[in-house]
């Protein structure tokens, strides 16, 4: 099993769950709270941690209560931090987020200390990043940081998953750098420059590929996800759940999509696994408190009947 490097945001995570979205100018009373770990990256780190991935968790954290928190909180489930920068005089960042009846959410993020996490901090990181297989990015951190991190894996030939979120364009340096593109279809929109609508998934798809990604995987919810490259093109339909919040489905998908790479799995049976790993997530509250271990998934999949081929211990 090869070694994952994950470089990203953490974030504390205040919840409101709410019947609808407040509009402009009014005052609605919640129906439930709950505070939890967040952050694009802790997200995918300690999914891929939980689907039994060997990981790593590059990130920056204030030397706040919420710092503290976060630290002792990774400490406890035995995710590997060591290499991770903490700054003092500036807070660590923070999450709001709505969460419908429907399970939709709307969030706003305060960046706090994930705006320190730099590119001269992670040059000094190369050597953590040499020794991986896989490295793994999101866009919670400063875009010249995600350049850098996918310049030093490539520099030593190493596997980078970049999940584009939240949407952002992307210059031709970062996408020839890319393995895999992790996209829903606002970000492939963004990147493409294309309207899904008017053209296809399959044309933007390939145009990301053109663009310079060697593999582009498709998120679509419900809808399941889309994979394509040079060699292969898969389509995967979504487990059948009752959703009560999607924060963090899309994280839970690229940490146990890096996990289950880094055991030398096939596209098919990642997939597999990645979409239960969602579905688990979405029928349960909360970003971190929401994502599920190796096992539930494995019980999961048995319960479900799907054709995989893994027995649990």
């Amino acid at each position: 099993m090869g070694k994952i490097v994950v470089v990203g945001s953490s974030n504390t995570d205040l919840i409101a769950k709410v019947k609808n979205f407040p509009i402009a100018g009014e005052t609605i009373e919640g129906l439930a709270y709950m505070q939890a770990m967040g952050g694009k990256g802790a997200n995918q780190a300690i999914a891929a941690h939980r689907i039994g991935g060997d990981v790593s968790f590059i990130t920056c954290l204030g030397d706040d209560a919420n710092g503290q928190n976060t630290l002792q909180y990774y400490k406890e489930e035995g995710l590997d931090v060591s290499s991770s920068l903490i700054v003092k005089g500036i807070s660590s960042g923070t999450a709001m987020i709505f969460v419908d009846e429907n399970g939709e959410n709307c969030i706003v993020i305060t960046p706090g200390a994930n705006n320190l996490l730099t590119s001269d901090y992670i040059e000094k990181m190369e050597a953590n990043i040499a020794n991986a297989e896989i490295v793994l990015l999101q866009m919670e951190i400063p875009y010249d940081t995600v350049k850098t991190v996918c310049s030093l894996a490539k520099k030593h030939k190493k596997k980078v998953i970049l999940n584009v979120a939240p949407a952002r364009e992307l210059d031709e340096e970062i996408l020839k750098n890319v393995d895999i593109l992790v996209v829903n279809e606002t970000e492939a929109e963004t990147i493409s420059g294309e309207k899904i609508e008017a053209v296809g998934k399959e044309a933007v798809i390939t145009k990301l590929i053109t663009m310079g990604a060697s593999t582009v995987l498709l998120t679509l919810g419900k809808g399941g996800c889309l994979l394509k490259n040079e060699h292969l093109e898969i389509s995967k339909k979504a487990f059948a759940v009752n959703t009560l919040d999607t924060t963090a489905a899309g994280d839970t998908f690229c940490g146990t999509l890096a996990a289950r790479l880094s055991k030398g799995e096939n596209w098919d049976d990642v997939l597999t696994f990645a979409s239960a790993a969602s579905a688990l997530c979405v029928t349960r509250m909360g970003a971190q408190p929401s994502v599920p271990t190796e096992k539930e998934v494995l019980i999961f999949l048995k319960e479900n009947k799907s054709i995989f081929n893994h027995k649990i211990n």
